[in-house]
């Protein structure tokens, strides 16, 4: 491998190692931590019907399902041109299941564009680190065995909020 390749596998590698770091680190003292949050009603997240809720807020954009998520939605940073029915769908089936979480992990229930739990931004960041990921490391190394490589919340969290740092 050539020291260029090497080069950008080191950077991903300690990027995503120092984020995953940041992400897990635990302090006592402050429950506003990713693995120590507390939702904003006790059990909000574990008596969260997440398939009524979905079934609600796909009534609710009838119609509008095809427009972009930034039109019919408010306060979509990230995702602003997907189409709004696939919007539901991706944080359905991608960043649910992805994370082992159900939407208020993220959201307040009922109040979608507040930015009251930090998981929201931080799901924003991650956005972030994965698009430079895919789009400016990937594509650069040669030789890969994928015509299009890619990297999503799937590559390390594996179902659970904590990535996944320790191999079986």
């Amino acid at each position: 491998m050539k020291k260029a390749q090497l080069r950008v596998i080191g950077v991903i590698g300690f990027s995503a190692l120092t984020l995953a770091m940041v992400m897990t680190r635990v302090r006592s003292d402050s429950p506003s931590q990713l693995n120590g949050y507390q939702p904003a009603v006790e059990g909000q997240e574990q008596s969260f019907d997440q398939n009524k809720k979905i079934a609600e807020l796909a009534k609710q954009i009838s119609g509008k399902e095809d427009k972009p998520a930034g039109e019919v939605f408010k306060n979509v940073q990230m995702l602003k041109a997907v189409p709004a029915g696939r919007l539901l769908k991706i944080m359905e089936l991608g960043y649910s299941k992805s994370l082992g979480v159900n939407c208020a992990h993220c959201h307040v229930v009922d109040q979608w564009d507040k930015d009251d739990k930090p998981t929201k931004q931080i799901t924003r960041e991650m956005i972030k680190m994965a698009a430079a990921i895919n789009n400016d490391y990937l594509k650069n190394i040669k030789n890969l065995k994928s015509p299009n490589p890619i990297v999503n919340c799937t590559t390390c969290h594996r179902g659970q909020t904590k990535p996944a740092l320790n191999m079986p």
